[in-house]
């Protein structure tokens, strides 16, 4: 591609000048400058997925009409086409390039790649990632192999940039009205938010559906169906703040898991990746494979909460006397468990849809064998719980949302079922092996 060539001839021209006492060791092709062999060697992917972490919890830094699983779903599409391009061994996702030399640094291009990525993205934050970045050639042996890989990461990086730049993302909110009849999704007490979040993200372009709606559900059951009010009774009971049918373990775990789910599966693939010691290509692939799932997993959720704008828990519990269902009774200040109410219609559920999505890739890619993890709470500092295989820990986020007070089971069977079918549809039609390629695997 002629911008990678342009890229690296930037960079030979910035070795090419003029030398001094800060470059006078600037390194000769095939003399690379001997490395400090003291610093610990750090898997890149993983170095920069937790950068990006910190940033989205950081207060203010992720614009609020922008779900941050865009971020890294370009992060990590950007990593892995850099890193492959000199890997080889699977497809691209977008970029290709040509005369790549496969000595290249694939750390260096994980690095270089992710840097440009957030740096775009993330401008107030550009002094952090530029000491970062240098951070992380500093662990790179100077040499061609690390001026080749930093060129490619760029150019991939600004090509992927690009082909995001019209995705939607950006487009004005719509108008919202909230309905007024029995089912409808209407703003949630007690903070009464007076318009619901991401009711643009349906009309985002999606990273690897064909289109939002691709698996989209049926709509959720008849208010006066047995499913309704099974779901209904279940969550009033066990959702309810300082439930007396809970057991204390269900209610922490409704804490435990109300934060934001993607920076759970998030973390919980660094774990993975690094137990399972892959290397910078396999752990390239399986952040893309991961990401790429979330990212058109909110796309497709959101397309179905908006088409079918059903109530939340707390609504429908308040409201039970109009939904013509005798076995639903009001309770008129009924409150859930942790508090507040998340801004959206509920049916499917996120925490649901994220964690069935997570797990399908998590599962595909390394194996179903037990795997023993602890997973730290987004929200309850230095709390953790303990599983011994991703789908445990899917199932309890998913359950938590009835504990926290969030959503109705069927909110959360569905979900499931839309998270597994986006990310199998991901793990199957992209970033795959190339015919005649040893598996990485």
């Amino acid at each position: 591609m002629r911008k990678y060539v342009t890229i690296l001839a930037l960079i030979l021209a910035s070795m090419c000048a003029p030398a001094n006492a800060a470059d006078a060791s600037s390194p000769a092709r095939g003399e690379p400058k001997a490395q400090d062999t003291s610093a610990a060697e750090v898997n890149p992917v993983v170095q920069w997925n937790r950068t990006l972490l910190q940033i989205v919890r950081t207060p203010g830094a992720q614009p609020a009409t922008v779900h941050p699983t865009r971020s890294f779903a370009i992060l990590h599409a950007a990593i892995y086409d850099a890193v492959n391009a000199i890997d080889r061994t699977h497809k691209a996702y977008l970029v290709t390039l040509s005369e790549v030399p496969k000595d290249a640094s694939q750390e260096a291009a994980a690095a270089a790649a992710a840097h440009e990525v957030l740096v775009a993205l993330y401008p107030a934050f550009k002094t952090n990632l530029d000491a970062q970045f240098q951070q992380s050639l500093a662990q790179i042996a100077d040499g061609w192999a690390k001026v080749e890989g930093i060129a490619i990461g760029v150019a991939v990086a600004d090509h992927i940039l690009a082909l995001r730049s019209n995705d939607g993302s950006n487009a004005p909110l719509p108008q919202y009205v909230f309905g007024g009849a029995p089912g409808d999704y209407q703003s949630t007490p007690p903070n009464f938010p007076p318009h619901p979040q991401f009711t643009n993200w349906p009309q985002v372009k999606p990273f690897a559906l064909n289109r939002a709606n691709q698996f989209r559900p049926g709509p959720p059951p008849a208010l006066t169906s047995d499913e309704y009010s099974d779901g209904f009774n279940e969550v009033k009971s066990l959702g309810i703040a300082n439930s007396t049918t809970a057991t204390p373990d269900q209610s922490l775990t409704g804490f435990f898991w109300n934060g934001a789910i993607q920076n759970y599966w998030n973390e919980i693939t660094q774990t993975a990746s690094l137990a399972h010691n892959l290397s910078t290509a396999q752990s390239a692939r399986l952040f893309a494979l991961l990401n790429l799932s979330l990212a058109d997993s909110v796309i497709a959720f959101y397309d179905a909460k908006y088409t079918y704008n059903f109530w939340r828990p707390v609504t429908a519990i308040r409201a039970a006397d109009t939904d013509n269902n005798p076995e639903t009774q009001i309770d008129p200040n009924w409150l859930p468990e942790v508090g507040k109410t998340a801004p959206d219609p509920s049916y499917p559920g996120a925490h649901a849809v994220i964690s069935a999505a997570a797990s399908e890739v998590l599962q595909s890619i390394l194996g179903k064998q037990d795997f023993d993890l602890q997973v730290t709470s987004e929200v309850m500092p230095g709390t953790e719980r303990s599983f011994t295989n991703f789908s445990a820990a899917a199932e309890e986020a998913t359950m938590s949302r009835i504990f926290a007070g969030q959503h109705f089971r069927f909110d959360l069977t569905v979900g499931h079922r839309l998270g597994r079918e986006t990310a199998d549809f991901v793990v199957d039609n992209f970033l795959t092996r190339v015919h005649g390629r040893e598996e990485d695997r």
